[in-house]
């Protein structure tokens, strides 16, 4: 599912389409670390603007499908990653590579990977993980859905970004990997919700209970973060992890375990409150705010 490695450019320049909340810290680490030409473009000019300090050139998408020997997406969701793709189809070359960092749908990824195949051209899937501070000092886990002569490939330009970067399978399983652990993350914060409304109505403020559970078994790195960084100060910016970015990484964990005749509860109520967020009128709030539907107050 990937050029041959007789084919595959040598990298003198890099494309990065998406310059969101992640993407621009990603793009500029990459500008800072590897010392390759990078083009960037997005629907908005002040990001462009900012990474320019940094060498990056504002590119049209056509331009970064003609000049770009591999592409970085870091888009909205599968729909937007589809989209990119069809438009940079009609300018790529057998050779070119294109890596998509986004938590897009398992299913759709494979299909992106057999089309683009097909015609020559690489594919990787290698979402990324953990917080937006992270992503500002390039330490993102990265999980990466590829051959192995892809990752090989890939592995220098990702490690700009990321401390942790994991080969998971083949094209789709970075995915795989990532909703998982999101889905894993979104049930957590509805347990610590849980835990914070009863204590809080049997005597044990927020502020008592976690630094005391992270002192125990209890202790993770939901607690440590999402805990005590947004649930404990009722903190929920926008431009952070939003609810409804939350329902679209479990909508994905959800089709998943159908095609595979799992029925998950945990994860069906898990999504049943981050809706209840949503109607509530917090969905695009950081989506450890659940907490205001699980504990009104």
């Amino acid at each position: 599912m990937t050029a041959s490695p007789a084919t595959a450019r040598a990298i003198a320049s890099i494309g990065f389409i998406g310059l969101g909340v992640m993407g621009e810290p990603m793009c500029g680490h990459l500008a800072r670390r590897s010392g390759l030409t990078v083009l960037a473009h997005d629907l908005r000019d002040e990001p462009v603007r900012r990474l320019a300090e940094h060498g990056v050139q504002a590119a049209s998408v056509q331009q970064i499908a003609e000049r770009c020997d591999v592409i970085l997406l870091s888009l909205p969701d599968g729909k937007a990653v589809d989209a990119v793709v069809t438009q940079l189809e009609p300018e790529l070359r057998p050779g070119q590579g294109i890596v998509d960092t986004s938590t897009s749908s398992v299913e759709l990824t494979r299909q992106i990977g057999v089309r683009l195949a097909a015609k020559g051209i690489a594919y990787a899937d290698a979402p990324v993980a953990r917080t937006r501070d992270a992503a500002a000092r390039g330490e993102l886990s990265i999980m990466v859905g590829a051959t192995e002569d892809t990752f090989v490939r890939l592995r220098p330009i990702l490690e700009t970004m990321g401390t942790d970067v994991t080969h998971c399978g083949p094209v789709g399983c970075g995915q795989v990997v990532k909703i998982l652990n999101n889905m894993l993350v979104f049930q957590h914060c509805g347990a610590l919700a849980e835990a914070i409304a009863i204590g809080r109505r049997n005597g044990v403020a927020a502020d008592v209970l976690l630094p005391t559970m992270a002192m125990g078994s209890g202790d993770s790195f939901v607690l440590r973060n999402h805990g005590m960084k947004a649930m404990l100060p009722e903190v929920f910016p926008e431009r952070a992890f939003s609810t409804r970015y939350a329902m679209k990484d479990l909508s994905y964990a959800l089709e998943m375990a159908a095609a595979s005749g799992l029925d998950m509860a945990a994860a069906k109520l898990t999504m049943a409150r981050l809706k209840q967020a949503e109607a509530a009128g917090f969905g695009d709030q950081y989506h450890p705010v659940v907490l205001k539907v699980i504990d009104p107050q």
